[in-house]
C-alpha cells in the first residue's frame, strides 16, 4: 500500500509540469485560413481538450493522405471560457474555417458565418434527433461531434470496502446515505473527502449540473427550451440539495478547484470516492492509471428528487460548423476533412478507438465502444434511461455567466439560494424578451 501511495503521489507531483507543457504546446498557427501556394489551410478551433493529441495525430493522418490539404488546429477549453475565445478569434479578423457551435441559440448568435451542410456525407449518416438543435428551415449547418454522458463517477474499489452496492443507489436518500458513509470510513478508506466538486468551472455547475434539475421542466426538449420566455425552477429544491450533498462532503475550497484538479490529482490518484463529470474524462483519468480507468470506475445517475423518470444525461455537447465566408475552396476542403472524419473507415476507427467516442452517426460498430464510462452512457441509451440535455437552448451566457456565477457567490455564502434563482429567473426573462 505504501509503493501504491507513493507512486500516486509521484503522479500528483508530475501533474503541474505537465500542466504546464501541455499549455505552452496548445497554440495553432494564428494566421486566418486561406490557399497557400498548392496547399488549402484549414484553420480549426475547437474546444475539447480531451483528445487534443488524439486528434491532431488523425489529422496528420489526413494531411498524408490528401497533400494538398494542410490543417492548423487551436483548442482552448478546459478551464478556458471557448465561447469568448472564439468571439475573439473572430473579431481579430483571423477567422477559422471550422469552429465549434452548440444548439439553438449558438445557431442563432452564429447565423452570418454558418455554411449549410446538408449535402455533406456526415449529415447523411447522422442519428435521428441529433440534427434537430442545428437545423433551420430545413439546412442542416453544424455536424455533431459525438454523444455524451454524464453523473457521479465513482470508484469502484472504495464503494466495495465500505459495503456500499452502487445499484442500491437509486434516489436522493440511499445517495446521501452512501456518502455519509463513505465520509464515516475517510481515515480507513485512505481519502480525503467524499467529493471533488469543482465550483470554479462554471460550466459543471450552472451547465451541466442545472441541465439535470432543468431539463425535465421542458420535457428533456431543448427547442422548447430555447423557445421558452420564462423558467420556473420546478425542481429548484432538489438542485439545491445535489449541490449541498457536494459541497458539504468536497475537498475545500470549491470554489477554486478545478477540472483538472478533480478528476487528475483527486479522482485518478483515488483520493475522492467520487466526482460528477461524463465519460469525456475517461482519457484524463487513463492518462494517470489506465489500470484503475478501464476497471476501476463506473457511473451514477444524478437523483433528481421529485422526478420519477431519471437517468443519465444524454446527448450530442457541440457541434461542427463550417465558415462560410472563407474562399469557398476552403470550405469544400473543410466539408470534405469532416465527412472523411466521420464516414471513412479510417475515420470511423479513430472516432471509437482513439478519441473513445460514442459515436452520433449510423454505420458504427458500437462493439468496439471499450471505456466503462462510454459503456454506462450508451447503454443509458439504448434502454432510454436517460435526460435530455437543454442547456444548449439556454439563453446565451445564462448557463455560466448568471447562474453558474451565482452559485459561486452561494457556494462562498456571499448569496442565498433564494438569490440565486430569481436572479436567474429575472435574467432568463429579460434575455428573451
Amino acid at each position: 500500500m505504501k509503493e501504491f501511495k507513493f507512486k500516486k503521489e509521484l503522479l500528483a507531483s508530475l501533474l503541474v509540469t505537465t500542466s504546464l507543457l501541455a499549455a505552452c504546446g496548445n497554440g495553432g498557427d494564428e494566421e486566418g485560413s486561406a490557399a497557400e501556394g498548392d496547399k488549402v489551410t484549414v484553420d480549426i478551433f475547437q474546444f475539447k481538450v480531451e483528445f487534443k493529441e488524439q486528434f491532431e495525430n488523425v489529422v496528420a493522418m489526413y494531411e498524408k493522405e490528401n497533400p494538398d490539404v494542410n490543417i492548423e488546429i487551436t483548442t482552448v477549453g478546459g478551464g478556458e471560457d471557448y465561447g469568448a475565445a472564439l468571439r475573439s478569434k473572430f473579431a481579430s479578423g483571423n477567422e477559422p474555417a471550422i469552429f465549434n457551435i452548440g444548439g439553438p441559440q449558438d445557431v442563432a448568435d452564429w447565423k452570418d458565418s454558418l455554411a449549410p451542410l446538408s449535402d455533406t456525407a456526415a449529415a447523411e449518416a447522422a442519428l435521428d434527433g441529433t440534427l434537430e438543435g442545428v437545423t433551420v428551415d430545413s439546412e442542416v449547418l453544424g455536424l455533431p461531434y459525438n454523444q455524451e454522458g454524464y453523473g457521479f463517477i465513482y470508484n469502484i474499489r472504495l464503494f466495495e470496502e465500505a459495503g456500499i452496492d452502487p445499484a442500491s443507489i437509486t434516489d436522493f436518500a440511499s445517495l446521501e446515505e452512501a456518502v455519509k458513509t463513505l465520509d464515516s470510513k475517510k481515515e480507513e478508506l485512505e481519502i480525503e473527502s467524499v467529493f471533488a466538486l469543482p465550483g470554479k468551472e462554471k460550466w459543471v455547475t450552472g451547465l451541466h449540473l442545472s441541465n439535470t434539475f432543468i431539463a425535465p421542466e421542458f420535457d428533456h426538449n431543448v427547442l422548447d427550451a430555447y423557445d421558452s420566455k420564462t423558467i420556473d425552477f420546478t425542481y429548484s429544491d432538489a438542485f439545491k440539495k445535489i449541490l449541498d450533498l457536494q459541497n458539504e462532503y468536497s475537498k475545500q475550497p470549491t470554489v477554486s478547484l478545478d477540472y483538472s484538479q478533480q478528476v487528475e490529482e483527486l479522482f485518478s490518484l483515488e483520493r475522492v470516492a467520487m466526482i460528477q463529470q461524463g465519460n469525456w474524462a475517461y482519457g484524463s483519468i487513463a492518462g494517470i492509471d489506465p489500470e484503475f480507468a478501464d476497471n476501476g470506475i463506473g457511473m451514477l445517475p444524478i437523483p433528481v428528487e421529485g422526478y420519477e423518470e431519471g437517468g443519465l444525461p444524454v446527448g450530442v455537447p457541440m457541434y461542427w460548423a463550417v465558415n462560410k465566408n472563407l474562399d469557398e475552396e476552403v470550405v469544400e476542403a473543410s466539408k470534405e476533412f469532416m465527412d472523411w472524419l466521420y464516414t471513412s473507415e479510417a475515420g470511423k476507427t479513430a472516432v471509437v478507438e482513439d478519441f473513445k467516442f460514442i459515436p452520433a452517426y449510423e454505420g458504427y460498430d458500437t462493439s468496439k465502444i471499450s471505456d466503462p464510462l462510454s459503456k454506462a452512457v450508451y447503454d443509458a441509451s439504448e434502454a432510454g434511461e436517460t435526460i435530455g440535455w437543454v442547456f444548449m437552448g439556454y439563453p446565451t451566457g445564462w448557463g455560466e455567466d448568471e447562474l453558474g456565477s451565482n452559485i459561486q457567490k452561494y457556494l462562498s455564502e456571499e448569496a442565498t439560494w433564494e438569490e440565486v434563482v430569481d436572479s436567474a429567473k429575472a435574467a432568463w426573462e429579460s434575455s428573451r424578451q
